[in-house]
């Protein structure tokens, strides 16, 4: 793919790039940022939460390599790199209740087998973070120097240890060996290619508006977050790999949000007339959840310009597709056509 414009796009020319967790939502964006930006690129991932519907229109580009592993094997990759980013983790309170020994795993064997590969390749390595490091945080909002407030044994546990564990690693490996890393963490991020039973927010109240069911808010939903724009995270994601700085920085969005106020906001976005219904609080899901993002500021020039209102614009739209997408194919099988996997046919063409 050759070079467009784009806020905040940097080149990568000619560069050749390894992208973990590659078919999964960020990471898809990630890799179709690259190519766009002139880099070529390798993409792992092992499907445990990745899509390779969310990779299919890159299939074909000379400038896009595929391999399908599991990270905690090591990697051998021949030929020269320039970079990687290691995004594999999976990333949703669904998924890693259903996959926690897969999620510790991933942030340390798999962590492991790529800081060992940027060492060996002499290349610097960005590691995906994230705002759960902070747990059910006692500082709002949340500067890189907090330590957090994370239950090491609680149901979100794997996940939160998980990238504690990785930074820590991570930091370990740029003293001891000199490896350049970058160290992002990640708040609520949203846009396309959210899968539909991931558990997040956006997707459940996106979901349920469209299909005119109620709105499940957890909690009297006075919880807060924030919510940043795929595209706009990718931005700082791209400046901060291209940046000296080797200890972390909130990659988010500091509009915070109540949960209430947010469901509100999508019943009106879809012209929905679903009530909100309220359930209990999760065990251990944080109160307030918002980044101090001064540093991405300072040190990267960054920072979000999407409006939450065009953000869920488009990502309502993005479900709204996808709603009308399962609707035909549910028609076809009623038709007696041959049944598809819900996920797409385009997982047959690989």
């Amino acid at each position: 793919m050759s070079a467009s414009g784009g806020t905040d796009t940097a080149s990568f020319e000619g560069k050749r790039l390894l992208v973990t967790g590659a078919a999964g939502f960020l990471g898809s964006h990630l890799c179709e940022k690259l190519l766009l930006s002139g880099g070529r690129v390798i993409a792992v991932d092992n499907f445990i939460t990745g899509r390779k519907k969310n990779l299919a229109h890159l299939f074909g580009d000379p400038d896009f390599e595929w391999i399908e592993q599991d990270i905690t094997r090591p990697m051998e990759i021949d030929g020269k790199l320039s970079g990687i980013f290691h995004m594999a983790s999976p990333a949703s309170p669904v998924d890693y209740a259903k996959y926690p020994i897969e999620t510790l795993r991933v942030g340390a064997l798999g962590a492991e087998n790529i800081l060992a590969l940027a060492r060996q390749r002499n290349c610097p390595v960005l590691i995906a973070s994230t705002s759960e490091v902070y747990g059910d945080p006692l500082q709002h909002p949340q500067t890189e120097s907090y330590w957090g407030n994370v239950n090491p044994i609680g149901p979100r546990g794997c996940y939160d240890e998980s990238k504690r564990y990785q930074e820590a690693l991570a930091m370990a490996y740029q003293r001891v060996h000199g490896v350049p890393i970058r160290i992002v963490r990640i708040f609520n991020t949203y846009g396309p290619r959210m899968r539909a039973n991931d558990g997040r927010v956006v997707p459940n109240f996106c979901l349920q508006a469209l299909r005119g069911e109620p709105l499940t808010v957890y909690g009297d939903g006075a919880q807060t977050r924030s919510f940043c724009y795929v595209e706009d995270l990718l931005n700082g994601i791209v400046k901060l790999f291209s940046s000296p700085h080797c200890e972390p920085v909130n990659i988010g969005n500091p509009e915070e949000h109540s949960i209430l106020e947010f469901a509100t906001r999508i019943i009106s976005l879809t012209g929905s007339k679903s009530a909100i219904v309220h359930r209990p609080l999760p065990v251990d899901d944080p109160k307030v959840r918002c980044p101090d993002i001064r540093k991405a500021r300072q040190l990267l020039g960054w920072e979000p310009v999407i409006s939450l209102d065009e953000g869920l614009k488009k990502t309502i739209d993005y479900f709204r597709r996808e709603q009308q997408a399962e609707a035909g194919r549910a028609d076809e099988d009623e038709a007696g056509a041959p049944s598809t996997d819900r996920e797409g046919s385009v997982l047959k063409e690989f």
